[in-house]
């Protein structure tokens, strides 16, 4: 069985691969201090009730975003596993071009959403991740990485809006009955909320007159994932796939690249 780790600044996901499928997934939240060990002990508890143990790992591929924790987890590959974790960068053979100015700056993230969008829906396409922040990605029709746009998420809008006005305070991230908000919390609401599909739609605007080679812009895919991608499909009609799964699908299709060389 293959395993499929993407740790990023809010959640880690895990998928675990039998023959190309995906048989299980879990999503823990991300905690800096926590151990090899400690993690080891959450991951084989969700190995347990799926009827598997850590020996049942065969490989594991992963991205990481975030530093601290990449140690962490080939530790517990290496010593819980039996088994070197493979960490997606730039510098593999991913088989796409990376067509920005600094190649080591894009994240193993963008990365692999980008690769599994193209897989699954064809290009050109903007994924949009709707995570810790908000982020464009804009693949060409040959699957190439164009680049895109970051920008903060809703809950960093949220929390910001919160703590910078003393008037103000945390509201929850669920749209309003409408956008003319009749309270404080609706208010917050609505520009958190409607203010943030403004900007998405926005920049899919700028981001599809900006795409080299297109003829046609409808025929530009919109992608979402992320935590928060189930609640702003509905209201932004701009897009048309959802897949939580994307960051997962990606690190299977790189591993089986790299399982082919």
């Amino acid at each position: 069985m293959l395993l499929a780790l993407d740790i990023s600044n809010t959640n880690i996901k895990f998928g675990l691969y039998e023959q190309d499928v995906m048989a299980y997934h879990w999503v823990i939240s991300t905690v800096r201090q926590r151990t090899a060990d400690e993690y080891a002990m959450i991951f084989s508890d969700l190995l347990r009730h799926a009827g598997h143990s850590l020996k049942d790992i065969d490989d594991i591929i992963m991205s990481s975003v975030v530093p601290p924790l990449t140690p962490v987890f080939q530790d517990l590959a290496l010593r819980y596993c039996g088994h070197e974790a493979t960490v997606v960068n730039y510098t593999l053979d991913l088989g796409i071009r990376l067509l920005v100015d600094n190649p080591w700056e894009v994240g193993s993230d963008r990365i692999m959403t980008i690769i599994a969008a193209h897989h699954l829906y064809g290009g050109p396409a903007i994924v949009i991740a709707f995570s810790t922040a908000t982020t464009f990605d804009v693949v060409s029709a040959d699957g190439d990485f164009l680049g895109g746009a970051i920008a903060p998420g809703l809950a960093i809008s949220a929390e910001a809006l919160s703590s910078a006005a003393s008037q103000l305070y945390r509201v929850d991230i669920t749209p309003p009955r409408a956008a003319l908000g009749k309270n404080t919390i609706e208010n917050m609401q609505s520009g958190i909320i409607y203010g943030h599909v403004g900007l998405v739609q926005g920049l899919i605007v700028r981001l599809r007159q900006e795409i080299p080679n297109v003829t046609n812009e409808n025929e530009i895919k919109i992608v979402a994932h992320g935590g928060m991608a189930q609640q702003m499909a509905p209201i932004i009609p701009e897009i048309q796939y959802v897949n939580q799964y994307l960051p997962l699908e990606g690190l299977r299709l790189i591993y089986n690249r790299l399982k082919k060389r």
